[in-house]
Formats: structure tokens, C-alpha cells, sequence
């Protein structure tokens, strides 16, 4: 399922496209949030198809070979452990994920040459080498090289995230979150699960999907009181001149302190510094992690703080 941290990280794009362009309505930028999420959710599909199409087109290189007027040995005797990887037979095979890819319309049809390119990439890898000769033969090798698969050569791939980019705007980010999703999913697959075998839901629950909706309008319709929050909290500083994305990270962060009292603190705080080493500089990260210890303290003070249930865990003053 999506994690909370790809809904911060969506919900954080979302509203930097909201507050620099002025034309945009709430509904509509809320409209494009959910877009943006299933468009992750998309992929999370649209790649675990493409380890199947990277299969096809070496079961495929297989029968030409055999069809030759004049097949070699090595062809007419050709090593079939890839495409018999029983993990890949049950991506194949299964039904959620073919009537998803169907309904929403992807295919990697006319994505040959980076199905061609991957497939050789992929013969020169060690870790298949090692697949390929080793004696072992079982589900738990089959799905450790698929991972493997996943890991060292898609994650980071310039080709892969090249052709992403091209095809969404939404998918700039997504890879390595996606991937993980993906190695999740794998976790829960078993040697015998069948063709129903269910994948990962989009939301958690519908807790996440409120959670989605909640942190983007909870910072447009108190943005100004954000603003002068954070304004007496950089009394040093000139708030014109902090970066803008920095400014809404620590809006994100003073709503979910303020208004989700089923959050701890301490996990928004974590939270929040994690994003900021992908959308801020080093500097701005020690200034965002300064300002939110001090705003919190200051908050708590007050008795703005309103936790429950678990969020009461580490809310000690300390």
C-alpha cells in the first residue's frame, strides 16, 4: 500500500503546485492530489508487469533459436531457469494484476528496446550468473533473483527512470518508493499461492485515504496562521527569504501537530526531517529541524498539544 510518507511527500508536491500558481481552485488541486497517488499506484503495476515482459522476450529468444535451420548446442539445449521462475509464472498468471493493467490501460508494447536492453543487461549481471548455474533450485532462489532484479538493476536504471519521466510527470519520485512496495508484495507471495493471489492495496485503510485529504486542506485553510506561527519562530530571519518548500514542510509538520492527535510528535518530526533531505539543502534541514524542536516546545507550553490514544506515546514533557 501507499505509506504515509509518499502521501507527505504527494501532499507537499501538491500544495507547492497550489500556492505558486494562483489559478488553481482547492477542489481541483485536492482532485489532483488523489490523481498524483493513484498514478503510484499505477506503477506500482505497470513495473511489476515489466519483469514479465523481460521474461517474455527470453522465452521468445528460446524458440527462435530452436527454430533455427541450424541451432547450436547452447540452443538446441538452451538453460530455461529464467523463464521457469515459478515467481514470475504467478505475476503472469495473476488475475488482480492483469485486470488492473488492463482496466487502467498499461502495457510495455512498445517499450521493446528497453525490454531488450534490460534482458542483456541482465545476462551480464553476477547474480545471475550465479542463478543460472547454481544447483539450488527453489521458490525462495526463484523470488530472491526477481528481488535481486528489482534492487541492482531497475532501482536507479537511467533508461527506466528516463522512459518514466517521459511518461508521467507524476512518476519523477516514485521509483524507489514503488520498488519497495513491490518487495513487500513479493514477501507475501508463497510457492503455492495461486492465480488470486492478492497484491497490495492502494490505502492502508480508509484512515490513510482521510489522512490524504485532512493534512492538504488542514494547511491551505490555515495557511496564514502557519505563516505567523512560523514568523514567531524565526524572529532572526527574514521569512521572505526562507525557501518557500522549506516554509511548507514546517506548515506540514505544525498540522500534524496541531490538528491529528492520533500522530506522535516525535513521528512527524522524524518524518519531516527524512523529507527535507530530499527537498532541501543541508542547511535548510538543520534550520527546519531547529524551528519545529522550538515551535513544538513552545506549543506543548500552551497546551496546543492535544494527543490520543497512541499518540500519547513520547508526549512526555521531557
Amino acid at each position: 500500500m501507499i505509506s504515509r510518507r509518499i502521501i507527505r511527500i504527494k501532499v507537499l508536491q501538491i500544495l507547492y503546485a497550489f500556492f505558486t500558481s494562483p489559478d488553481t481552485s482547492i477542489n481541483n488541486s485536492e482532485k489532483e492530489l488523489f490523481f498524483s497517488l493513484q498514478k503510484t499506484y499505477d506503477l506500482y503495476h505497470y513495473l511489476m508487469a515489466l519483469i514479465v515482459e523481460i521474461e517474455k522476450f527470453a522465452e521468445d529468444r528460446i524458440d527462435l533459436g530452436l527454430k533455427k535451420h541450424r541451432p547450436t548446442s547452447a540452443e538446441l539445449d538452451p538453460n530455461t531457469r529464467f523463464v521457469k521462475n515459478l515467481l514470475i509464472y504467478q505475476l503472469k498468471t495473476n488475475i488482480p494484476l492483469a485486470k488492473y493493467l488492463e482496466s487502467e490501460k498499461l502495457s510495455w508494447a512498445d517499450h521493446e528496446d528497453l525490454i531488450r536492453k534490460l534482458y542483456f543487461s541482465l545476462l551480464e549481471q553476477d547474480f545471475y550468473k550465479e542463478y543460472m548455474t547454481s544447483e539450488q533450485n527453489s521458490y525462495v532462489e526463484d523470488r530472491k533473483l526477481v528481488e535481486d532484479i528489482f534492487k541492482y538493476m531497475i532501482l536507479g536504471n537511467e533508461d527506466v527512470e528516463s522512459l518514466l519521466e517521459e511518461q508521467s510527470i507524476y512518476w519523477n519520485d516514485d521509483l524507489d518508493f514503488v520498488v519497495s512496495m513491490i518487495l513487500k508484495t513479493f514477501k507475501k507471495f508463497k510457492e503455492f499461492s495461486d492465480d488470486r493471489q492478492a497484491l497490495l492495496p492502494m490505502y492502508k485503510d480508509d484512515e490513510d485515504r482521510q489522512f490524504t485529504r485532512d493534512l492538504y486542506r488542514k494547511v491551505v485553510l490555515n495557511h496564514a496562521e502557519n505563516m505567523e506561527m512560523i514568523k514567531q519562530h524565526t524572529l532572526n530571519w527574514d521569512i521572505e527569504r526562507i525557501a518557500f518548500i522549506d516554509n511548507l514542510i514546517l506548515e506540514l509538520a505544525l498540522s500534524e501537530f496541531l490538528y491529528f492527535p492520533s500522530i506522535p510528535t516525535k513521528v512527524t518530526m522524524n518524518e519531516y526531517i527524512e523529507l527535507s533531505k530530499y527537498y532541501s539543502t543541508e542547511k535548510s534541514r538543520n534550520f527546519i529541524n531547529g524551528i519545529l524542536d522550538k515551535a513544538l516546545k513552545d506549543l506543548k507550553k500552551a497546551d496546543k498539544i492535544i494527543k490520543a490514544g497512541r499518540g500519547l506515546i513520547g508526549e512526555e514533557e521531557e
